[in-house]
């Protein structure tokens, strides 16, 4: 539950400063009793700001679901970008990105980046902008255990070179309904990671939403155990800020 701490603490962080930051903040929650106890929760923060020809972007996302009282997923990220635009369409970018996933089989994941991105498309009805660059990655595996709990092997740590591109899609239908997609990879010797989230977004009024999202997750060569693709349907309620 790290993750909605943190959520919690950056949104008051920032909601001193509501009028120079604009962004969405979504959360999800199922809970269930009887035969099967389930619980499920996902929340993401999104922040942006321009000033003159720099614009910062930045937030976190979390997820934690347990079954009967056992943890089944448990995942907390950070992530942010700079960019400075050389002219209307084209910019300069850093990035930074850092997870922990108790079901990943590593302790933490963590990428620097920096590269070149275009404006596409940047419409009032459609935007689609595209990044690619270089970067490093910083990895460590998990600890591993024998059934008596007795260390077995100790977690490595170890970095890599990347290449790191995203795709970013918006389409508005009309006033109220919209469709998203992101797209992030971030390919290395030892593998490579690719995301790709989509959603549905309907607006109930000026500040909140309702949007139904299904993202996957691959690794091409993930740890011992553990499988190369995750998915998630979430459906969201969403509130502006600006």
């Amino acid at each position: 539950m790290k993750a909605f701490v943190a959520l919690a603490l950056l949104g008051g962080a920032f909601s001193a400063h509501a009028a120079d930051w604009t962004g969405t903040g979504e959360a999800g929650l199922v809970i269930a009793d009887g035969n099967t106890e389930t619980e499920t929760a996902n929340a993401k923060l999104q922040l942006a700001t321009e000033m003159g020809k720099w614009k910062h972007s930045g937030g976190l996302s979390g997820l934690y679901a347990s079954t009967d009282g056992n943890r089944t997923a448990e995942r907390w990220a950070l992530f942010g970008e700079s960019d400075y635009n050389f002219g209307p369409k084209t910019f300069a970018f850093g990035a930074g990105r850092y997870e922990q996933d108790a079901f990943s089989g590593f302790e933490y994941q963590a990428t620097l980046s920096t590269g070149i991105g275009r404006k596409f498309i940047d419409g009032e009805q459609t935007k689609l902008t595209g990044t690619a660059g270089v970067g490093y990655k910083f990895f460590e595996t998990e600890n591993s255990f024998d059934d008596l709990g007795n260390l077995l092997e100790e977690g490595d740590r170890d970095s890599e070179a990347i290449f790191r591109g995203t795709a970013d899609f918006e389409h508005f239908f009309n006033e109220t309904t919209s469709i998203l997609n992101n797209f992030i990879v971030e390919a290395g010797s030892s593998n490579t990671y690719l995301e790709n989230a989509a959603a549905l977004k309907v607006k109930m009024n000026s500040r909140l939403a309702l949007a139904v999202g299904y993202a996957v997750r691959h690794n091409t060569g993930p740890t011992e155990g553990f499988e190369e693709t995750d998915t998630l349907t979430t459906v969201n309620l969403v509130y502006q800020i600006h």
